[in-house]
Parts: structure tokens; C-alpha cells; sequence
């Protein structure tokens, strides 16, 4: 069994000490905490040109050489920056896993970010992804733990979702949330394997001066069926951006059926959660199962 760490426990202070024994040509350096962390890394900025990486569980330790491994060669690719791995840390200073430093791309993430204009965006998220669909796929890094099963098949979540619907009688239209997600059981993927990003959310979106500038965290990145990228079109898109996005992504009806199985899934799962302790994200994620049953029988909030 992988050791495990408290995220609290991975300090400045600590990076300074991994970055000093393993890399001395940037121990000067000052270390500091990013504004917006994730939830998988701990991440700090080194200097103004860079920044550390480091996984806060073992669940996230492979997706460290699979950035360093597929991240350079998608870059050249695409159309908007992705994060450029620089060095790849080892274990030590009582830190237990591989940790990454990569270059510091500008931009503030689209979850908190004034967007000049939600058409252009979406539409350039959605060249992007389409950009990303079209790399040759060979060798990629199938589904699997070592991205939660993104670009894979929703069964591997049906129990968890059922559970999750179970629990949230009375909060959401269980009955008609249960028939969406069988509907995106049934609608079969039978399209060529293509690269996935894993995780489309407004917190790996980075902009700049209004406009989409980066795409960052591939933790979730395979190879396999697109519809798990098109859940931005339910968390954050809506009325015309949300077409705009549908029309730029080269994918068919069953896709999209499929994507709001994987929002109806994480939502689900999310808002029996956060009905405990987070009045705030439970009225928000409502909203998405909202708006995914509405875009499922053909309505708009």
C-alpha cells in the first residue's frame, strides 16, 4: 500500500527543501501557494516563469509520468497553450511520491474570470478540443484508476449514481434523472478511440484579457470516447454559448447523451455531499441536474 499525505502537511516550505536538494540551479527561488489549488495536486508557484506540481494521494501519482510522457508531444498540436513540463521530481525530504515542475502559464482560471465574450469562448474551447480529437491516438494511455475511468464506459458508475439518486429522493426529479442516466447507458459509443482531456472545468480553463488562453491539468487525459469533455456544456455554458459549443465539436447525438450521463453521475454524487455541509455548492450543483434534465427533454432554464 502507497503511503498517503496530508495535503495541509505539503508546505512552501517542503517544496523549497525538494527543489533545493533535486534541482540547485533554482534553490533561490521563492516558493509560494497558487491562488486557486485543486483538489487532486498541491500546486506553488517557483519564481514568476514556473511552478510545482506535487500529487496529494496516491490515486494521482501515475498521472505524473503520463503528463511528462504525452504532454509535449500534444502540445505542438493544438491551438492553445497546455502546461510545459520542465523537471520531474523523485521522492525525498519525507515527501513519498514523483512530484513535476512545469512553466507558468498566464491567466486567471474561467470559474472567477471576467470571459469579454461566452460565444467566443465556447467557441474556442471547442476548436480546441476538436484539435485535441484529431492527434493521432496511437499508444495513448487507455481509461483506467489512473484517471477514474474518464473516456471510458459510464457502467463502471452505475451503482454509484444509483446510490447517489436513492439518496437525493425529494431534493431533485429522481425519476426523471434515473431515466436520463439510463438513457446514457444505452446510447453505445461507436466511434474511433480519440484523446480525451478528462476534466473540462472552468478551473483548468485559464483566461486572459477576456479570452480562453490556456488549457492546463491533463491528470485525466486518455484515450477513448469523447463525451466525458463535453460536460462543460451543462457546469458552466448555457442558451447560445452552450450551441455554440455544441456546434464546434465534432461528435454525434449519442455523445452528448453520454456527457450529461458523466454530469448527471459527478453531480449526483456531489450534491448528496455537499446537502450535508455546503448549502452553497448543493444549490449550485442542483442547478446542473436542473439543467441537464431540461437539455435532456429538449427545454432551456
Amino acid at each position: 500500500m502507497m503511503p498517503c499525505v496530508d495535503k495541509a502537511a505539503i508546505t512552501p516550505e517542503l517544496v523549497s527543501r525538494l527543489v533545493a536538494a533535486q534541482f540547485p540551479r533554482w534553490a533561490n527561488l521563492p516558493v509560494r501557494p497558487v491562488e486557486a489549488d485543486g483538489w487532486d495536486n498541491a500546486t506553488f508557484r517557483l519564481g514568476e516563469e514556473m511552478l510545482v506540481r506535487l500529487p496529494s494521494g496516491p490515486g494521482y501519482v501515475a498521472q505524473v509520468e503520463k503528463e511528462h510522457r504525452w504532454l509535449p508531444a500534444l502540445a505542438a498540436r493544438l491551438p492553445l497553450p497546455i502546461p510545459e513540463p520542465l523537471a520531474k521530481g523523485v521522492a525525498r525530504c519525507g515527501y513519498p511520491w514523483p512530484w513535476s515542475v512545469y512553466g507558468w502559464l498566464p491567466g486567471e482560471p474561467a470559474e472567477t474570470a471576467r470571459i469579454a465574450d461566452r460565444n467566443e469562448f465556447a467557441a474556442a474551447l471547442a476548436g480546441f478540443l476538436a484539435a485535441l480529437q484529431r492527434i493521432d491516438p496511437s499508444g495513448g494511455p487507455e481509461p483506467g484508476e489512473h484517471n477514474f475511468f474518464r473516456g471510458g464506459s459510464l457502467a463502471v458508475y452505475d451503482s454509484q449514481t444509483k446510490e447517489a439518486l436513492a439518496a437525493l429522493d425529494g431534493e431533485i426529479d429522481t425519476a426523471r434523472a434515473a431515466e436520463v442516466w439510463q438513457e446514457a447507458l444505452s446510447a453505445t459509443w461507436r466511434g474511433p478511440a480519440v484523446w480525451v482531456h478528462g476534466d473540462v472545468s472552468p478551473t483548468n480553463l485559464l483566461v486572459d484579457h477576456g479570452r480562453l488562453n490556456a488549457v492546463i491539468d491533463f491528470g485525466c487525459s486518455a484515450v477513448g470516447d469523447p463525451a466525458c469533455d463535453t460536460g462543460i456544456a451543462w457546469t458552466f455554458l448555457s442558451g447560445e454559448s452552450r450551441a455554440t459549443f455544441k456546434a464546434g465539436l465534432p461528435v454525434d447525438d449519442a455523445t452528448w447523451v453520454r456527457g450529461r450521463g458523466w454530469v448527471l453521475w459527478k453531480s449526483a454524487i456531489v450534491l448528496v455531499g455537499a446537502l450535508k455541509d455546503d448549502p452553497e455548492d448543493a444549490k449550485y450543483t442542483k442547478h446542473v441536474i436542473e439543467e441537464v434534465l431540461a437539455d435532456a427533454s429538449g427545454q432551456e432554464l
